[in-house]
């Protein structure tokens, strides 16, 4: 017989915070967003934490390296798409990953016997206005010299040109050597007032480079996302198909957490994926999607670092009237975590939840995170930000960006799909829209960010985990929901904006 959920499938926007004493202690200023996104044991910290509770999607739309550098600034993570080659998503993440703040693995580098065109077709490639020289050309030859814009003049001199004639050779270079402190390459930048400082090793082989710019960088992003070796921390996208081939590239390329991309994550494949990448490396994957309790211990059993919640309610997601497949996103990220805390209580492993979809408003985040869950991850939301990958487009009077679903056939893919076999969907999952362009991620989740704390404050609650305590939630009916926003009035042209 059938098995029936009589209790209605409900939103984020069926339900309403109730306040709790906002102490004089308890002020924006003062909260703390940072969660955890891989499992620990009681006692102990997970290996990987955000300092802000935000992913971007997997998606094409959504999520490449320049996003997950944005992201990772801002203090979140971008879990870069996988519906593309390996070899192309490994860049990505290297390109992240090298975006870095303090030691940087050069990724420039030429011979002397390399000429003027090729420094020119090194920065279009890459983006880099400064070239290491060495003897071989690799990132750990032999130091020889230095190529920055100020040692050429294209308008004068020859393409044909030799680095060797122009570059600043290594005895006029000032340098560090390999032990040295980010601290003190940095007071030697500061004091020799400097752009680039490379470090050697006592054979002269060049070890890294410090960028003066870095350090700017650093200030200015106070709340960034960084690994030991102070590298932007980056997600990766990977599916139950090609994970053999796929993820020892991402890894090898510097992938710090991975995340299995499936409209449904209750299946053997999915276990199969994630049981492989928790053989073959110490690398955190998360798993999913599910919407209950079955699923998510399912998944958790298998090894799943993080479990992903919500099937259906992305804004371009037509799986639910396509398959009548899914869930309310409230009340499957209640249900999954009950299950979690029940597994945490008899374990003492804590798995943290991501609630994926469903997020209209930003208070919807702040509600998710109320729930229980400890990151949210969206699509939309980071769609419409300078830092996605699509271009900016005019429709009307208005701007606009693309915005597509990975079950969309532009997507094309069908890798995501657990069904074994190679056989492609002949039907779509997902569509092809627009989103209102906003503008920077940073303007913009500022404003998030702000809600959220507030409204944490009303809460009585300066952490997640508070919140996830004390938080006091109600239901609310359709009148109530008229009864929240400006009614019975003429409204004048609007300042408000917003999510």
């Amino acid at each position: 017989m059938a098995h029936y959920y009589n209790e209605p499938s409900r939103t984020f926007s069926e339900y309403l915070l109730v306040p709790n004493l906002t102490t004089k202690d308890c002020m924006p200023s003062k909260v703390s967003l940072r969660t955890p996104i891989s499992k620990f044991k009681r006692g102990e910290r997970a290996k990987v934490e955000l300092n802000i509770p935000f992913a971007s999607a997997v998606m094409q739309a959504v999520s490449d390296h320049n996003m997950a550098v944005a992201l990772a600034q801002c203090g979140g993570i971008s879990f870069i798409f996988g519906s593309q080659s390996v070899e192309s998503q490994a860049e990505m993440i290297r390109k992240a990953k090298n975006y870095k703040s303090g030691f940087v693995v050069s990724r420039s580098n030429l011979t002397p016997e390399h000429t003027l065109q090729d420094v020119l077709d090194l920065r279009e490639r890459n983006g880099h206005s400064t070239a290491a020289i060495t003897d071989d050309g690799t990132p750990t030859g032999k130091l020889l010299g230095i190529v920055t814009s100020r040692d050429y003049r294209v308008s004068r001199d020859s393409p044909d040109k030799k680095v060797g004639e122009f570059m600043t050779p290594f005895p006029s270079i000032i340098h560090g050597h390999a032990g040295i402190t980010l601290s003190e390459a940095n007071n030697m930048i500061w004091d020799n007032k400097l752009n680039c400082l490379p470090i050697v090793d006592d054979r002269q082989n060049l070890v890294h480079l410090v960028f003066r710019k870095d350090y700017d960088r650093h200030k200015e992003n106070p709340g960034e996302l960084l690994d030991t070796n102070k590298s932007y921390i980056v997600g990766a996208g990977i599916n139950s198909r090609d994970y053999e081939t796929r993820v020892p590239a991402l890894v090898e390329a510097g992938a710090d957490i991975l995340c299995v991309d499936s409209s449904d994550g209750y299946s053997e494949w999915q276990s199969e994926t994630v049981r492989y990448v928790k053989s073959t490396c110490d690398v955190p994957v998360g798993a999913g999607n599910v919407v209950d309790r079955e699923g998510f211990l399912y998944l958790v059993e298998a090894g799943a670092d993080f479990v992903k919640v919500g099937i259906g309610g992305g804004s371009i997601c037509i799986t639910r009237e396509q398959k009548g497949i899914g869930r309310g996103q409230a009340s499957a990220l209640i249900e999954v975590v009950e299950a979690r805390d029940e597994y945490y209580a008899s374990t003492g492993i804590y798995i943290p939840i991501c609630s994926d979809g469903g997020i209209v408003h930003d208070y919807h985040i702040t509600l998710a995170l109320a729930m229980g869950a400890d990151f949210v991850m969206m699509g939309r939301y980071f769609a419409r930000f300078d830092e996605s990958p699509t271009k900016k487009l005019r429709i009307g009077n208005n701007y606009v960006k693309e915005f597509w679903g990975e079950g969309s056939n532009r997507a094309r893919n069908w890798e995501r799909y657990d069904m074994g076999g190679k056989q492609s969907l002949v039907f779509e999952e997902g569509v092809d829209s627009y989103v209102p362009y906003a503008g920077s991620l940073r303007e913009n989740m500022d404003k998030t960010l702000s809600k959220i704390k507030s409204t944490m404050c009303n809460c009585g609650s300066m952490t997640i985990a508070e919140l996830q305590q004390k938080a006091r939630i109600t239901v609310v009916s359709a009148t109530s929901l008229v009864e929240g926003g400006a009614h019975d009035v003429i409204l004048k042209e609007s300042s408000l904006s917003g999510e």
